[in-house]
């Protein structure tokens, strides 16, 4: 899964990044959390790209009330044009996330005792940005307020992730991204052939300090290596 992840640029180098025609202004977060607003990027017919602050946990249009888009955070790669929560989203929705880097935790053994150790994965490239794909979803309640949520798409791993975790965020290269906003037509089967590992070589882990389990915390600290 992937339940935490840091954006730290600002939103100049994200707007640049993303060829984006409008986009809010950021905050470097260094330990984003479920249940948040988070920035997504979606495309807008005779606008083009956009940047937009939705909340993370997605909540389908059918839903009776928000609360079970805290457990939809991600969503599978495998069955994300089948499953009842996803499907209209996959079929109508989609957009990307910006992201610095993701956080994961490996399990580990340590004096005959079991922990969590937690990992920073970054692009490789220097001031780099990942684009994880995600699906939105517009909620209405009873009061016709309109609520926008979303979810990251995530896959198996590739040989990086596979030592620490067996799932990473579906990260998709810029020759997709139009294909994958609906700006170029796409069939379901082009769409699902996008959601695969990202190639290990494009990015860099390394573990980090235990603060970053507690999602109150921020700060640039919480993805400085412990090597």
């Amino acid at each position: 899964m992937c339940g935490r992840f840091a954006l730290d640029a600002p939103s100049t180098r994200v707007g640049e990044r993303f060829s984006l025609a409008d986009c809010p202004l950021l905050a470097p977060r260094y330990n984003i959390a479920p249940t948040t607003d988070i920035l997504v990027v979606r495309h807008r017919p005779e606008v083009g790209r956009v940047g937009q602050l939705v909340h993370w946990g997605l909540v389908p249009v059918w839903a009776k009330d928000p609360s079970i888009g805290t457990k939809l955070i991600n969503a599978r790669a495998e069955t994300v044009d089948t499953k009842p929560s996803f499907r209209s989203s996959f079929a109508r929705h989609r957009c990307l996330i910006p992201a610095s880097g993701f956080f994961e935790w490996k399990v580990v053994s340590e004096n005959r005792k079991v922990r969590r150790q937690p990992y920073y994965v970054r692009p490789a490239e220097a001031e780099g940005l990942f684009a994880f794909a995600g699906l939105l979803s517009r909620w209405r309640s009873d009061k016709g307020e309109d609520f926008v949520t979303t979810c990251i798409i995530t896959t198996g791993a590739n040989t990086l992730m596979a030592p620490i975790h067996d799932r990473m965020p579906v990260i998709l290269a810029p020759g997709a991204w139009d294909a994958w906003l609906g700006a170029e037509i796409a069939s379901t089967e082009d769409l699902k052939g996008l959601l695969q590992p990202a190639p290990a070589e494009g990015m860099t882990a390394y573990p980090v300090g235990m603060a970053v389990n507690w999602a109150g915390v921020e700060g640039e600290g919480l993805i400085a290596s412990i090597d």
